[in-house]
């Protein structure tokens, strides 16, 4: 299985080597807590987090 990296620009979770939301390359294995994403427009989660994109997010990046 691959190992999920975190964007530490926008915490988005990913198993490839640049991030699919922001295409930053920046990306650590180093996270915690999980936020998953299905409704951005409508989900009061994603507007307090400022999260546009549907998906797995990070809590903490480090």
């Amino acid at each position: 299985m691959a190992r999920e990296m975190a964007c530490r620009k926008c915490k988005f979770v990913t198993t490839g080597k640049v991030c699919p939301a922001c295409k930053s390359s920046d990306l650590t294995p180093d996270w915690n807590g999980v936020v998953l994403v299905v409704d951005p427009t409508n989900s009061q989660i994603s507007k307090t987090l400022g999260i546009k994109q549907k998906g797995k997010y990070a809590i903490k990046v480090t």
